[in-house]
């Protein structure tokens, strides 16, 4: 049945009865798929780590250059400022749109969080935070049209220090009471919560970059009408999405609803409900269009999404009652491999924060409706304390809210590969290698794909964080927190050994948070 639905989809724009679309998202650009660590070649239908990003195609990125310092969307309808200009304080940014008069235009208007991350492409790559070097670095933005800016060095910036700001004000607080605004960074592809005021007295308060936009308004709005069959239909991206999420459905090992990202892709390609079987994992730019940035757990008691749809609630690390991250399929690169992939968070995008004293404290540090990452396999009880500079939390296990419809199609090959890693072809599980003999693409138990369990054994780990070639994993280089990496560098020259490995240094401490069950 889901052969000749991708049949269908290939030579078929769009497999809902076609839509007129007043908010039409652009796709990602993600071209290349990977496994739970390489670029890998295509996997064919039925095999793992089929139907993510790279595997369905719609709207292509198209812009442009009008000549005049602007650019023209050709999908959204939307005209961008080419040039951001020097960086703003957040009122900077917010009163310089009457000021603009780029291109002969005074219609100017700072953009909402939904039109700036029209632009974002998931053809980038994530920076290191330590990196001092934008060499050879490929940003979120299609530079091609947009002139893009890393932070400077120079003037005490990180290079990731190239968050632009948009109008769109998060309806509670971050971190301790911070008035916050959602910015995309295109440096390190995310969506984050950043506070519009001074919130370090004696310190200059920080800049934002803009990119100003006029034209098409309305662009982000959504049209949701209830199908009554437990979908949901937006009229204006012509997406059909499923009422329920993956904790309706008692997916999963524990019946939980929470999976790794290649249980995640496998779940969704395989469901077959209310008569349709082309569901599939949204991408990122898919599944941040239905957030509801009017919502949050704080203000509305629910997560940042309308109530016509359903949502499984969680508990926190602390037992406090939250709302998911959600998977996409599309995976969020890192240099040298991709490991990670993108998340949308509809409840408190949390992060452990460290206080005087070696005290931490879990706080809503980005906001419902910021878009980060995880690790697409492994023990999050690895990360007591988060990763990052916020500490952010890490869960591995995440929902799914499936998606189906819109103007798609099958994209069977990509670019050559890159030469960066050894390539090894996505390949099919054995039947029934998971409980209840849940077939090929990755339904089986907590922590297996398509290379065997990723908990429990012994993984190469100096090859998997190794990125200069150097035989050893530095602090930059080392994906855990810091006080992780201090506790297996033995000798303390600064580096980890394979013997130094936590995989080497016996099972998580006692009180390390475990995963929620």
């Amino acid at each position: 049945m889901k052969l000749s639905i991708l049949m269908t989809l290939m030579t078929a724009s769009c497999s809902l009865p076609c839509i007129a679309q007043t908010y039409r998202i652009v796709d990602t650009g993600q071209l290349r798929c990977y496994d739970n660590r390489d670029e890998i070649v295509y996997p064919a239908l039925g095999e793992a780590f089929f139907g993510q990003d790279a595997h369905y195609q719609s709207n292509a990125p198209a812009y442009k250059d009008n000549g005049d310092g602007t650019v023209s969307d050709l999908v959204t309808g939307l005209m961008w400022q080419k040039e951001p200009g020097p960086k703003k304080t957040y009122d900077q940014a917010v009163s310089g749109a009457v000021a603009c008069s780029v291109g002969g235009y005074d219609d100017w208007r700072l953009p909402n969080i939904k039109e700036l991350y029209s632009l974002i492409r998931f053809s980038g790559e994530d920076i290191d935070i330590e990196s001092t070097s934008t060499s050879n670095r490929t940003p979120f933005i299609d530079t091609d049209y947009f002139d893009f800016v890393y932070g400077d060095p120079a003037k005490g910036e990180r290079v990731i220090d190239s968050q632009m700001a948009t109008s769109t004000k998060y309806v509670s607080t971050t971190m301790d009471g911070n008035e916050t605004m959602f910015g995309v960074n295109f440096a390190d592809g995310r969506i984050k919560g950043y506070p519009t005021g001074n919130e370090r007295p004696g310190r200059p308060q920080k800049g934002f970059y803009v990119f100003y936009v006029r034209r098409n308004p309305n662009y982000g709005n959504n049209d949701f009408h209830d199908n009554g069959d437990k979908t949901i239909t937006d009229k204006a991206t012509g997406l059909n999405w499923l009422q329920l999420d993956s904790g309706h459905l008692k997916a999963g090992e524990n019946n939980d609803g929470k999976l790794n990202w290649q249980q995640a892709l496998g779940w969704a390609e395989d469901l077959n409900f209310a008569g349709h079987s082309d569901w599939r994992l949204p991408n990122a730019k898919e599944l941040q269009s239905i957030v509801d940035y009017t919502r949050s757990p704080d203000t509305t008691g629910s997560a940042a999404i309308d109530p016509m749809f359903k949502v499984t609630p969680i508990h926190d690390a602390l037992g406090e009652v939250n709302y998911p991250f959600y998977w996409t399929s599309s995976t969020h690169k890192r240099t040298g491999g991709g490991e990670a992939a993108v998340y949308v968070a509809f409840g408190r995008s949390q992060g452990w924060m460290s206080r005087f004293g070696g005290q931490y404290k879990l706080m809503d540090v980005h906001g419902a409706g910021s878009q980060r990452s995880d690790p697409k396999a492994g023990d999050p009880s690895r990360f007591p304390r988060g990763r990052g500079p916020q500490g952010d939390v890490i869960a591995i296990y995440n929902m799914v809210r499936p998606v189906r419809g819109g103007s798609v199609s099958i994209r069977e090959s990509g670019p050559e590969l890159l030469p960066k890693r050894t390539i090894r072809p996505g390949r099919a599980l054995e039947q029934g290698q998971g409980p209840g003999g849940m077939g090929a693409r990755g339904m089986g138990a907590r922590g297996m794909d398509a290379r065997g369990p990723m908990e429990g054994r012994p993984l190469a780990f100096v090859p998997r964080l190794d990125r200069d070639g150097d035989g050893k994993v530095s602090r930059q280089e080392f994906d855990g927190p810091a006080e992780a990496f201090d506790r297996h560098d033995v000798n303390k020259d600064g580096y980890l050994m394979d013997s130094e490995s936590p995989l080497h240094q016996g099972p998580p401490q006692r009180g390390m948070r475990q995963r929620p069950r």
